[in-house]
């Protein structure tokens, strides 16, 4: 944030200021069997819950804490093939563009036959599932192609004026559809420079689209857009946009539009996952550094209502928001076999609730953690105080802390013009609520490093005057 943090690692925004940003816990089920290429919780129509998790080659249930083959065979897949699900009234939707697309009301999937590939799958509130970016016998390859299946019939795809199954194409603009998804009763499809709104107008044309006029506004990759209650958070390839419906307001510029760009790598910012945290108004963007070969390794995180922004990295396969069973005080031995080895989650998360949803992802390992532990190690940077005509002495710094951390250090770096190297200060920690710096400069700067919860709302350093008391 200009003018608060040039920096941060592990501090996120909440409505009133900052916080340490929560650590992984893993969940009570094993690791799936290879990298996670897509995960859903689907729930059905009498609001029973079925948690789906996608590998290459391989589509799988979590049933109790084991991950259940639920694959028609072995899929194929590809190098950069990813599952896309939705869910269409009980049945589960799957599709991965390479392979047939799947479905299942229970147990095991099975091939839709009158269905393309398709690289996204959405259901509408019209009762149509809706398939973007295809591969079909009929048209081959079609990146910028859509079909529907037979109104309230995922079984059938055949075009048929009858029961509105019909295709089409997205051409006003170039390339292929990126991402899709609903928007009420509405359908977006995204390409990298073009936005498609999708509204249901019966036969024959079925589903009219339109471009929504917006400049550059687009979805840099499958899963860089996600709904955030009334809108879309999309992730473009150079900027982040909120769309209601209307036109695409920006709102990385100024702010870490710069510094994302920066930071990413341009050759696999299309890996880029946008996920929501509802509980807590976040939404966590996922991409992979300029030093990464390919993993999302970096992430910020966005407060939709205070519209602030903070850093927390990790390592992930996919993101999920995840829905607790619950757990009961017999049921605590799937967790930890004593009490003082149960994971280090405050006991009013809603992890340990029946129905509670958590931010979740799988790491490295292909383990389903959760976010919802104690911070861990956590740090901010000021941007720099001080003038151009005057050198300043600054001895104390002071953060507002809500929740004061465990531990808190502050070291401070200072420069005579701006455009010099920093030289390193002094250092301390906390004392009395401030922190004890001595140093001299034109310009400033203070990193805190911190550990253990914490919640602060400002921070305040007054340089002086040199001589000045």
């Amino acid at each position: 944030m200009p003018g608060i943090f040039l920096d941060c690692a592990n501090v996120v925004p909440y409505e009133s200021g900052f916080q340490g940003a929560p650590t992984p816990v893993a969940v009570a089920a094993a690791a799936l069997a290879a990298e996670c290429r897509g995960a859903i919780v689907a729930t059905k129509l009498d609001g029973t819950r079925r948690v789906f998790a996608g590998t290459q080659t391989k589509l799988y249930e979590l049933t109790g804490s084991t991950w259940t083959d639920r694959s028609a065979g072995t899929y194929t897949g590809s190098s950069e093939s990813r599952w896309s699900f939705c869910q269409f009234g009980d049945t589960t939707v799957a599709s991965n563009l390479t392979d047939a697309m799947q479905s299942s009301a229970s147990g095991a999937f099975t091939a839709i036959a009158t269905a393309p590939k398709a690289k996204i799958v959405v259901s509408a509130s019209s009762n149509f599932v809706i398939a973007f970016n295809t591969n079909d016998v009929t048209y081959g390859a079609s990146p910028d192609r859509w079909w529907c299946c037979a109104q309230s019939d995922q079984t059938n795809w055949t075009p048929n004026v009858a029961n509105s199954a019909n295709t089409g194409r997205l051409v006003a603009i170039e390339g292929p559809i990126q991402a899709a998804m609903t928007l009420g009763d509405y359908v977006v499809a995204y390409k990298a420079r073009g936005i498609f709104i999708g509204s249901f107008a019966g036969a024959p044309v079925v589903w009219q689209w339109n471009l929504v006029p917006g400049g550059e506004a687009g979805a840099v990759g499958q899963d860089a857009v996600c709904d955030i209650g009334g809108a879309h958070f999309i992730v473009s390839n150079d900027n982040f946009w909120l769309f209601d419906g209307t036109r695409p307001q920006p709102i990385g510029t100024g702010v870490v539009r710069k510094w994302f760009l920066d930071n990413s790598s341009p050759s696999y910012r299309n890996r880029t996952k946008a996920s929501y945290d509802k509980q807590n108004n976040l939404v966590r963007v996922s991409f992979p550094s300029l030093a990464s070969s390919g993993a999302c390794d970096t992430c910020l995180v966005y407060h939709v209502v205070a519209k602030k922004w903070g850093r927390a990295d990790t390592t992930l396969e996919a993101p999920l928001n995840y829905i607790s069973p619950g757990v009961t005080i017999d049921g605590l031995d799937a967790y930890a076999s004593t009490i003082d080895t149960l994971p280090n989650i405050p006991v009013d998360s809603q992890y340990w609730l029946s129905g509670g949803q958590v931010s979740a992802y799988f790491n490295t390992s292909h383990q389903l953690v959760s976010l919802n532990g104690i911070t861990q190690a956590s740090s901010f940077t000021t941007g720099d105080m001080g003038d151009d005509d005057a050198v300043t002495i600054l001895d104390r710094f002071r953060v507002r802390y809500v929740n004061r951390p465990t531990t808190a250090i502050a070291s401070g770096s200072f420069k005579f013009n701006e455009g010099d190297a920093l030289v390193a200060g002094p250092s301390g920690a906390i004392n009395d609520g401030k922190f004890d710096i001595r140093q001299t400069g034109r310009f400033h700067r203070i990193r805190v490093d911190m550990t253990g919860p914490h919640k602060e709302t400002a921070f305040d350093g007054k340089p002086k005057v040199t001589g000045a008391r």
